[in-house]
């Protein structure tokens, strides 16, 4: 597992989680903000420039 932030699409706060990198290069997946318990689809892309992974989230519709 892979520890990494991403930003609430709803409320802004930044957010832990971890990324499971048998899931590959490139995820999707949904995850409740920790702070304001809004559905995030997170969009997960391995940067191997940056040896790190991005993360971009949008609330789920």
């Amino acid at each position: 597992m892979y520890a990494a932030v991403f930003q609430c699409g709803g409320c802004f706060e930044w957010v832990e989680t971890t990324v499971d990198e048998s899931g590959g290069s490139r995820q999707q997946y949904v995850e409740d903000c920790q702070v304001c318990c809004q559905p995030n689809v997170l969009t997960v892309r391995w940067d191997p420039e940056a040896a790190e992974y991005t993360i971009s989230a949008e609330l789920e519709s």
